[in-house]
């Protein structure tokens, strides 16, 4: 008789301008204390935020383009090139805007972009962001977020309607678990290969999930559906990399035992 699979990662992404399209990976190289490579390198300010590049400090994500309110931002195909650092932007597609997100020129570009086509739409003009080291994730700490497929499943069954995986934007999906099994993880380590990740929160889900990533439309009510269900709006959980190493599609990824007091 075979036995089970173990757990594993299915999914692998990584979002190189905050709001902008996921990219697919097949391995990843994750180092201690950081995110995967370029994830939320850049963020597009909606509006003077503030944000100083050469003092970068945590700013909650209302000061920037993002799909809890900006739910246009997803008819975007988008692509980022880490040798050229060029951002390639396609609308209904073709190629709307192109620059290379480390000069000015290049950011103008999509700026200019962005101001004009979205002009009733966004707050005050855009402006792209980046400053070396920094990450413009939801949360102040550096992490890597995670969603447990089987937990999807089980939001399908709540709102009656197939729920795209990316509409949670995670870095890692992971198939085998048993539903909300990840919240059982909070404080434990998980293995993958030479990989540690301690997890170290859940993820508060806000109206961004509702946007289907395919179509750009707002058409579910998923942390309204979550509260009444579960009392709760939580889907997934943030993860420490305590110890690097290389991952990829198809990993094993276990909870390792507590140590005993």
């Amino acid at each position: 008789m075979s036995l089970p699979k173990p757990p594993q990662i299915s999914g692998i992404y990584r979002y190189p301008v905050k709001g902008l399209t996921p990219e697919p990976l097949a391995r990843a190289a994750l180092s201690p204390g950081q995110t995967l490579l370029a994830d939320r390198r850049y963020a597009i300010e909606n509006g003077a935020s503030g944000f100083d590049p050469a003092e970068p400090k945590w700013l909650p994500k209302p000061h920037f383009l993002m799909l809890q309110r900006d739910e246009w931002l997803a008819a975007l195909q988008t692509h980022f090139d880490d040798n050229s650092h060029v951002l390639t932007i396609r609308h209904n597609g073709a190629v709307a805007a192109q620059g290379d997100l480390e000069t000015a020129e290049g950011r103008a570009a999509i700026e200019r972009f962005i101001a004009v086509r979205f002009a009733g739409q966004i707050k005050g003009p855009p402006k792209v962001l980046a400053s070396p080291g920094h990450s413009f994730s939801d949360v102040a700490r550096k992490v890597v977020s995670i969603i447990n497929l089987a937990s999807l499943r089980a939001i399908e069954n709540m709102v009656g309607h197939p729920v795209h995986p990316l509409r949670f934007r995670a870095n890692l999906y992971v198939e085998g678990w048993p539903a909300w099994h990840e919240f059982d993880l909070l404080d434990r380590t998980l293995a993958i290969g030479e990989t540690r990740l301690k997890v170290v929160k859940r993820i508060v889900r806000c109206a961004a999930v509702n946007v289907d990533p395919e179509t750009a439309e707002r058409d579910l009510a998923i942390p309204q559906a979550l509260q009444r269900r579960l009392g709760h709006g939580d889907c997934g959980i943030y993860a420490e990399v305590t110890a690097g190493g290389s991952i990829a599609v198809g990993d094993a990824i276990m909870a390792e035992e507590p140590e005993l007091l």
